[in-house]
């Protein structure tokens, strides 16, 4: 697992990124690959990456910063349904969280989550974001902050 990296989407991966699968049950967890692909297209601030295991796509994210204050989000991650449950999605975070936190220069990140994500509210936590006690006015969701010490 230390050769989880990350990629851009580009022609090479788009296809298998496109692919990837969550188990069911999951889908009211978060957006589709497509979506954010998306999403990705009409605000550029958003950059979506290919998650990696050597060279098996393993998962999918997306992370960006905006505004002046540079409010810095780790907003989508999605691991393979064939892959969850074996430890990608903390060192994805982990590493995640040392990219998005060195690229943008900020030492806060948020993220967010549906209520009901049990799973993605432990790992989280486990991880170091706190819950902030607030919903996303955007979606709802619980807003998480992690600060890089």
């Amino acid at each position: 697992m230390s050769n989880v990296h990350f990629k851009n989407i580009d022609d090479t991966n788009e296809c298998k990124v496109r692919n990837i699968k969550l188990k069911s049950g999951q889908e009211t967890f978060i957006e589709t690959v497509d979506e954010c692909l998306d999403e990705a297209k009409i605000h550029r601030e958003w950059h979506p990456v290919a998650i990696y295991d050597a060279d098996e796509i393993i998962g999918f994210a997306m992370y960006g910063s905006f505004g002046p204050n540079k409010d810095t989000w780790i907003d989508r991650i999605i691991i393979d349904k064939k892959y969850q449950g074996m430890g990608y999605g903390k060192i994805s975070m982990r590493k995640l969280i040392d990219i998005v936190s060195e690229e943008y220069g900020v030492n806060v990140i948020y993220l967010s989550i549906t209520e009901d994500n049990r799973i993605a509210y432990s790992l989280y936590e486990s991880i170091g974001f706190e819950f902030m006690n607030e919903r996303d006015p955007n979606n709802d969701e619980l807003m998480f902050k992690y600060t890089v010490r």
